[in-house]
């Protein structure tokens, strides 16, 4: 939220939250090797904005009421008795708060009385990896808390406009300025998106000039990237297909609106993930394709070496049968001739010239194919594999065009 320290980063390896067997429902479970909790605020009306971070409880209870809206981020879950002041001083509920604590939750949407909670997830593309991390919403008359796992934070962009005064932010309440965080989350994706986009691209041109295995590895490594950011963003969009539906009593018809806006931005992500994953899956198809056709073409000399080989093969074998001459006057009788094996090497260097002449003229060397029938068969695979990679270009770069603008 604020400017702070960011602390080492975890890399995730548990996909499920960890639950104790037989724990009563509203347990809280804090997880040790979580990091420690560190609170800052931002306390705003529309002609004063303060912020700052809390060092005791009683500092923050003194806040509550007496601002317009009051914006209190948790950074990091591993300190159990500053989230349960958290819990105390803003009546969060114990399922919220068992929620907030347990990571790894799917995003969901609830009510609480007249309170309004949020599940979803942040991401960051840390070269190597693809991080993900959970942050919790709870809104309440004239607060908006915010409890995230760790250092990952989108929601910068929310708290320089209320240090700059920018937009409506200021005039207006709690509900706009959850509205406010909710959309900065989402913008964070499309940033990930290009990328894909354009790794997808240098793929495509790798894929056609030199196919290798570390190619495919990375095509592979795309592949369960978008499967794992389409299983973050699918459950977000059920949340909110299920905030405009219910419509909470505490957010106006204005902020409805634009929570709408984020739902079609939802929607055009997950649209843009499905999109991928089909260029993904097409460029392994190219690059089997390659690799088949690589592999054809090999087979190919093979098979032309081995046919023009194969007459001073026979030849040398019917020679080397070793029959005596003298049992009979048919037995090779050229072997006891003067210019025997001069002749026999003339057979061999002739009967291997006819051979490559009659490949050559049938189109075996030197031309796209061995034969009418691989000849056909190589052509369709070439013009099937180029007319694959063209249509993956034209899309990759209309998603691209239109991810660029709906991030601007």
């Amino acid at each position: 939220m604020s400017k702070k320290t960011r602390h080492k980063s975890i890399r995730r390896r548990r996909l499920t939250p960890k639950v104790v067997p037989g724990s009563y429902p509203e347990h809280v479970r804090f997880d040790p090797n979580a990091a420690k909790s560190v609170v800052t605020y931002a306390a705003y009306d529309e002609t004063k904005f303060i912020e700052g971070r809390v060092e005791t409880a009683a500092e923050l209870e003194a806040m509550v009421g007496k601002w317009t809206v009051l914006w209190v981020n948790v950074e990091g879950l591993g300190s159990a008795e500053i989230v349960k002041e958290m819990q105390r001083i803003f009546s969060i509920h114990p399922l919220a708060m068992e929620d907030i604590v347990t990571v790894h939750q799917r995003s969901k949407y609830e009510t609480y009385d007249e309170n309004f909670f949020l599940i979803g997830h942040m991401l960051e593309d840390r070269g190597h990896e693809l991080v993900t991390e959970q942050v919790a919403l709870y809104v309440g008359k004239g607060f908006v808390l915010t409890f995230q796992e760790g250092p990952i934070d989108c929601t910068t962009p929310v708290l320089e406009r209320l240090e700059k005064g920018q937009g409506r932010l200021r005039k207006l309440g709690a509900d706009y300025l959850a509205y406010s965080i909710i959309d900065s989350l989402i913008d964070c994706y499309y940033p990930i998106l290009e990328d894909f986009g354009e790794r997808l691209e240098i793929l495509e041109d790798e894929i056609l000039d030199h196919p290798d295995r570390r190619t495919m590895q990375q095509v592979h490594l795309i592949k369960r990237e978008l499967l794992s950011l389409r299983r973050t963003l699918f459950p977000l969009r059920e949340a909110m297909n299920q905030i405009l539906r219910a419509a909470p009593d505490s957010f106006s018809a204005d902020t409805m609106l634009h929570l709408r806006d984020c739902y079609d931005h939802v929607v055009q992500i997950t649209d843009f993930i499905e999109t991928y994953r089909e260029l993904a899956a097409d460029l392994m198809d190219v690059y089997l394709s390659s690799i088949s056709f690589r592999l054809n073409e090999v087979m190919k000399v093979l098979t032309v070496i081995t046919t023009i080989c194969a007459p001073p093969t026979l030849i040398a074998g019917i020679y080397g049968m070793n029959f005596k001459s003298e049992a009979s006057r048919f037995n090779m009788p050229e072997l006891n001739w003067v210019y025997g094996y001069p002749f026999a090497l003339s057979l061999m260097v002739v009967t291997s010239l006819v051979m490559f002449f009659v490949i050559n003229r049938n189109g075996g060397i030197g031309g796209a194919s061995f034969g009418g029938a691989f000849k056909s068969e190589s052509s369709s695979g070439q013009s099937n594999g180029q007319a694959s990679t063209q249509s993956n270009a034209q899309a990759n770069t209309q998603t691209n065009s239109q991810v660029g603008g709906s991030g601007n």
